[in-house]
């Protein structure tokens, strides 16, 4: 049986359709309002994005950005979880971690932008190791208080048994852990495609979807820029629903049972 409190996937759909039809209305709605040139239409957005759909450009563009995700995101969740694991296993460092997560996550992602150009020079680097960073505090915070709540019977258990560390880790807290790790990997998916196109847009050198907004934000093609936004909000809405809530459904499927 579903639970009552649950939405059925029908009405899921429908929300998250209702949720987008009204961004799209009010987006119609400021540009009859005001002048074209400072808010175009949903139709003549729609017509540009098909044009530079067209483009090689656009490809090596979404290209760049792609892979600098790929990479920061990817390791960033990597020493996420095992940063945050480890915190279960040694209190002394779990107090480092989370006093080190206190101080740097309050820093704006994009405030190192400057630094890391400084220290790494132009290019891919800096902007990947600024998603990476924008995405480790979320993904190795939320695995460090979920083992928190592990009960201690289990762990005192596995101890008499002769479990290791090292099998504590893996028999005892990632098993425990696993939801909050999915719902940390989705928030730092978020926080790191924010620090993503931030950084683009800034560091200005390259190919991505960051540089090609503000190119075009820098010649006042507004058509430019809302299919830019536009490209740049549908990505992130399919990376997370058709790729991590797919996963979080599929590792976590007793939940919706």
């Amino acid at each position: 049986m579903s639970r009552p409190d649950r939405l059925s996937p029908t009405n899921k759909r429908l929300a998250a359709a209702l949720g987008v039809a009204l961004i799209l209305l009010l987006w119609q709605c400021a540009a009859w309002v005001l002048p074209a040139f400072l808010m175009p239409g949903i139709p003549a957005v729609l017509q540009r994005l098909s044009t530079e759909l067209g483009r090689p450009a656009f490809y090596q563009a979404l290209g760049g950005t792609l892979g600098r995700l790929a990479v920061g995101y990817g390791v960033a969740l990597a020493f996420g979880v095992a940063f945050g694991l480890l915190a279960a296993v040694q209190s002394f460092f779990r107090e480092v971690l989370r006093g080190a997560i206190v101080v740097l996550q309050s820093i704006p992602s994009i405030a190192w932008v400057p630094l890391f150009l400084i220290a790494l020079g132009f290019g891919s680097l800096p902007i990947i190791v600024v998603v990476a960073l924008a995405a480790f505090f979320p993904a190795a915070l939320s695995v460090m208080n979920a083992t928190e709540s592990v009960q201690r019977v289990h762990v005192s258990a596995a101890r008499v048994m002769g479990a290791s560390a090292g099998g504590l880790v893996r028999r005892v807290y990632l098993p425990a852990v696993m939801p909050s790790l999915i719902t940390g990997a989705q928030l730092a998916f978020g926080n790191a495609w924010r620090a993503l196109i931030s950084a683009e847009m800034l560091v200005g050198f390259g190919k991505g979807l960051g540089r090609t907004l503000q190119y075009s934000g820098e010649i006042a093609d507004m058509a430019g820029v809302m299919s830019n936004i536009l490209v740049i909000a549908l990505l992130a809405a399919l990376i997370d629903q058709l790729i991590l809530e797919a996963l979080k459904h599929r590792l976590l499927r007793y939940q919706y049972v």
